[in-house]
C-alpha cells in the first residue's frame, strides 16, 4: 500500500492532512484493512471540540470495535456524514473519500512528532 506522503500517521493508525488552519483525519488503509468489514461508524458532531491523544469515535467491524484518537487538537468542523449509510467506503477508499472528520486547528499541533508515510509503511509491516 502507498501512504499519502503529505499525511502524517499516528501509531494507533489515524492519518492527519492540514491546509492552513483546518485537519482532515481519517484511518488508514492497514487499519481498515485489520478491521475487516466495517459496519459502523460513530463521529462527532460538528461544534464538538477533539483533544491530541483522546478518542473520538469509534470504527466497528464485523471483528471488533476500534477507537479512533484525535492526532491534533480543536473544534470539529464537519464530519463525514456518508459513513452513517455507508460504513464500507472505509475499506474502499480510506485515504479520500472516506474522511472522518475536519477540525479548526486550535493551541499547539505540533505535527512533526508523527509519522511520515515511510515511518509509518515500516511500522504497519512490522506490526504484521
Amino acid at each position: 500500500m502507498i501512504y499519502p506522503e503529505s499525511y502524517r500517521y499516528t501509531k494507533e493508525h489515524e492519518w492527519v492532512s492540514v491546509s492552513a488552519d483546518v485537519a482532515t483525519i481519517g484511518i488508514t488503509h492497514h487499519a481498515q484493512h485489520e478491521l475487516g468489514d466495517i459496519v459502523y461508524v460513530d463521529l462527532p458532531k460538528s461544534g464538538s471540540h477533539v483533544d491530541k491523544g483522546r478518542t473520538f469515535g469509534s470504527v466497528e467491524s464485523v471483528k471488533a470495535v476500534s477507537d479512533i484518537y484525535s492526532p491534533v487538537t480543536g473544534e470539529v468542523l464537519e464530519s463525514n456524514d456518508t459513513l452513517a449509510t455507508t460504513p464500507e467506503q472505509l475499506n474502499s477508499d480510506p485515504h479520500e473519500a472516506a474522511w472522518l472528520i475536519k477540525v479548526k486547528l486550535e493551541g499547539d499541533n505540533d505535527l512533526s512528532a508523527l509519522m511520515s508515510a515511510a515511518d509509518y509503511t515500516a511500522y504497519a509491516g512490522a506490526e504484521g
